[in-house]
């Protein structure tokens, strides 16, 4: 509809163009939106106030000329000028009713356009370290990203999603001597565990898995561990110097093939639980890119020569240095210490190009809210490399704070005190879950009430929208139980018949579904198809409380048997891009 009316809006420009009563170049793109208020029609244009000031007119003058210069068109009732020259248009009923039957021909492509086509697109998120289970905070990141990407995909983008597994660096040393502690426990040895240590349940696991496998292969006694190590946090020592000479104990002892084995067993089984939990909340990858190969392949070693001989790389105390200050951000960065390993920044600038030279046009980063210092240096990095700044987009997600009977849940990550992922899915189910985690803006705080999420009840909005979907159904098996067929062709031949009000507010919404979709993957806000979906289902549920569908009049039955269909594929299309399901039957608590 709005493609129409933009036709018409450009034939009379062009005409008023012609006839020298319009000297001014027009844009490129007329914007149409669609009015807030009923009373101010059904769509509206601010193009008479865009062109006045070049045209020379005041802006209600422009507009009367636009609409004296108008032709005729069989989908608008009236146009008029409003408040400081908005033209606002009225459309036809049976034109505003024409979406019914694009609805129900379009099916689940209903809301697909290809505004993004030809444009390929990285998206990368989660990435969470691979040094312990999902916690709810990555939950949030997973069904943000997931949720963009479907998105982005039902707008034309070819879409690619990728996990970068932080499978190398001090982190992962740290997990594999937390197993390795684990291990020694279990084969009887009585050491203390590392205040800087994995405490997680999981740990104990994994060191079983080594034992059970190994046996005594790399069991030394408590002596010749702790000999000679610094003291820990518990002895008033500090915990980080510890670690690190305890990680050098371990390599010590049980020399590379050994250490080599620990560190994957703990990589393997974590990062497999993690490609399992998501999987079961319905997000998967089409690329699960390693840390690790961009050492193997030389490619970290290779951007920072590129770096160097660009001259955007300096050495300084006998450490190689980022001139990232000459791109934006607030200082200069090391890319490699004194003692020639290079750094987290380091690998970040050989992933980002690695990225580049895999043909993607944009690339979305997820990231957690405390990266935010992150930023610049990465955005000063895609710049030395001969990238654009802007083809590097960053979103920032901040963590999702549980309550349970009003009280929040405490949680510590490195204590191993936190709820997983895979915990919150058993208690609310994958579909509340997904719904909840994007109801907000990703930079906002969240706030997940387990105890709402769990409800059925039209206080909970994820179940309120599947329960409109499913009443939908129940009506279908209604008209069953009555001997009764659906005649969809003369339900749509009989349009004209839907003019309640609740009727009427149904169409002006699922005709901006398409519009919504376009502007939510513009704007990266899956957050926007939640509210949508709730004004759906709420409209939808006003007006099977105030009509009945299955009437005496076979003409009135159909048309409105062909509304609440069109709803609920509406419905299910846009639960599908959140992930959430759209249930044929449901109850209520208090059914």
């Amino acid at each position: 509809m709005k493609d129409q009316l933009i036709s018409l809006l450009l034939e009379a420009l062009q005409g008023l163009q012609s006839q020298g009563q319009l000297d001014v170049e027009l844009p490129d793109t007329l914007k149409i939106d669609r009015t807030r208020d009923p009373s101010h029609g059904d769509l509206a244009s601010n193009v008479a106030m865009m062109l006045a000031k070049k045209a020379g007119m005041a802006p209600r003058d422009l507009a009367q000329k636009i609409l004296d210069a108008l032709p005729p068109s069989d989908v608008i009732d009236k146009a008029e000028i409003a408040g400081p020259g908005f033209i606002n248009f009225f459309l036809k009923s049976d034109a505003a009713n024409a979406i019914v039957g694009q609805i129900l021909s379009a099916g689940d492509s209903y809301g697909k356009n290809q505004s993004g086509k030809g444009v390929r697109v990285l998206i990368e998120f989660v990435s969470a370290n691979p040094t312990g289970p999902l916690h709810v905070g990555h939950g949030r990141g997973a069904a943000y990203g997931a949720s963009l990407a479907a998105l982005l995909s039902e707008n034309g983008y070819d879409v690619s999603k990728e996990y970068y597994v932080n499978d190398a660096g001090r982190q992962m040393d740290i997990l594999a001597v937390s197993v390795w502690m684990r291990y020694l426990d279990l084969a009887g040895e009585d050491l203390p565990f590392p205040a800087n240590g994995y405490q997680g349940d999981y740990i104990w696991d994994i060191g079983a898995t080594l034992h059970r496998e190994h046996g005594d292969d790399y069991r030394y006694s408590a002596d010749i561990v702790l000999t000679d190590l610094p003291a820990d946090e518990a002895d008033g020592g500090d915990k980080e110097s510890y670690v690190d000479a305890l990680i050098e104990r371990c390599k010590e002892l049980v020399g590379d093939d050994g250490y080599k084995i620990i560190h994957k067993q703990g990589l393997l089984e974590i990062t497999d639980n993690i490609r399992r939990d998501l999987k079961d909340f319905g997000v998967e990858f089409e690329e699960w890119f390693p840390e690790s190969s961009l050492m193997d392949s030389n490619t970290i070693q290779d951007s920072i020569k590129r770096l160097q001989e660009s001259g955007d790389v300096y050495e300084e105390r006998g450490a190689k240095w980022f001139k990232s200050s000459a791109y934006g951000d607030e200082k200069d960065r090391v890319v490699q210490r004194d003692n020639g390993l290079y750094t987290y920044f380091a690998s970040d600038i050989a992933y980002h190009m690695n990225k580049l030279d895999r043909g993607f046009d944009r690339l979305i980063n997820i990231w957690g809210a405390d990266h935010h210092g992150y930023i610049p240096r990465v955005k000063a990095g895609i710049l030395a490399m001969g990238g654009k700044p802007e083809q590097l987009e960053i979103m920032l997600v901040q963590f999702a704070n549980l309550f349970r009977n009003g009280e929040q849940v405490a949680m510590s990550t490195r204590s191993g005190q936190f709820v997983t992922l895979r915990e919150l899915r058993d208690e609310t189910g994958n579909d509340a879950a997904r719904f909840f985690y994007v109801m907000r803006k990703c930079e906002q705080h969240l706030d997940f009430d387990l105890d709402l999420a769990k409800s059925q009840s039209n206080d909970n909005p994820v179940y309120y929208i599947q329960y409109a979907h499913a009443r939908v159904s129940s009506v279908f098996r209604q008209l069953a139980e009555r001997g009764l067929e659906y005649e969809q062709q003369q339900g749509l031949a009989s349009l004209d018949l839907v003019t309640e009000e609740h009727e009427q507010e149904m169409v002006k919404l699922m005709s901006a579904y398409s519009e919504l979709i376009e502007r939510a993957g513009a704007n990266h806000e899956p957050h926007q198809l939640t509210y949508y979906l709730r004004d759906l289902a709420q409209a939808l549920h006003a007006y099977y409380n105030a009509h009945q569908f299955i009437v005496d009049d076979g003409a009135l039955r159909n048309a409105r048997l062909c509304l609440i269909s069109a709803a609920q594929q509406v419905i299910r299309n846009g639960l599908r891009l959140l992930g959430v399901s759209a249930p044929e039957q449901m109850t209520r608590d208090d059914e």
